[in-house]
């Protein structure tokens, strides 16, 4: 079987994104791992679907998988390539707002131009069962050893687990060692996205994310408003903040709790092609 495919990036963090509004996409766990190796296949974080909603209130639905073939519950940066995609595809109108459904439940996308998308991302959940985490009770840092540290960590869910971890310097070597061990920390029930966090000032973030089934990447969506979320909740940030991420901006807005947190960045489109074995070679 022949499978069409876009390929697409939100800030670097790339995804290559199928069509199965048809309602025929068949995904083996042995394709996407093919798909996604970036020396023999076409290579990227994360796999997208665009599929048939679910939820009779969606439009459509969107799967996501990381580059090992472990399924995601939501991807920020790869939802705003969905709609900027649906855009493409003459779904959706610039201006117009449209309900999706991921994995994790519904979100609202805005399409404010053919490459900028604001996309409401719901509250964000930080009771330790919703994330999952392990914990006694909620509390805004927890404190858990990692690979012989002792770190203080946020712990909250966008759809996905996140832990965020404020330090001062993104490129001290340790995180290399600390981003992957704490991905897979036995509190988090289903692993987690590791992000580290420098606060410049109240409305300026540096970020670097290593995700859970995919590694470090160019930017994380949700890594990004997990970020926010955590600082927010303990009011050292305004509720509007710019995060830097290694391949590019977002823009975080999220006035608190009983408010639904909304991301703005870009969705850019790289190539078109067709990958011609959906499933590898012996």
């Amino acid at each position: 079987m022949t499978l069409h495919f876009t390929k697409m990036h939100g800030i670097g963090n790339d995804f290559v994104l199928l069509d199965g509004r048809d309602g025929q996409l068949d995904l083996p766990t042995a394709t996407i791992r093919a798909l996604a190796d970036r020396h023999t296949g076409v290579g990227f974080d994360q796999l997208l679907s665009v599929e048939p909603p679910r939820d009779p209130s969606c439009a459509f639905y969107y799967g996501i998988w990381n580059g090992d073939g472990s399924p995601s519950g939501q991807c920020g940066n790869g939802v705003r390539c969905v709609a900027a995609w649906l855009h493409r595809a003459g779904a959706v109108a610039l201006g117009e707002t449209l309900r999706v459904e991921s994995p994790s439940g519904a979100v609202t996308v805005r399409l404010l131009a053919a490459d900028r998308v604001a996309v409401d991302m719901g509250e964000p959940r930080f009771a330790p069962a919703q994330v999952p985490f392990e914990a006694a009770q909620e509390a805004d840092r927890y404190t858990i050893d990692v690979d012989g540290d002792r770190l203080q960590i946020g712990a909250v869910s966008m759809g996905n687990p996140h832990a965020v971890v404020v330090v001062d310097d993104l490129h001290a070597p340790a995180l290399a060692r600390l981003g992957p061990a704490l991905t897979r920390h036995p509190r988090f029930a289903e692993g987690a996205n590791a992000g580290f966090v420098e606060r410049l000032d109240r409305s300026r973030l540096r970020l670097r994310v290593h995700e859970r089934g995919a590694g470090w990447t160019q930017a994380c969506g949700t890594g990004a408003c997990a970020a926010m979320a955590v600082l927010r909740q303990r009011d050292e940030v305004n509720e509007s903040v710019q995060v830097a991420l290694p391949g590019g901006n977002l823009q975080i807005d999220w006035p608190g709790p009983g408010h639904t947190l909304w991301m703005t960045g870009p969705a850019a489109f790289v190539f078109e092609g067709e990958w011609l074995e959906s499933t590898p070679a012996d």
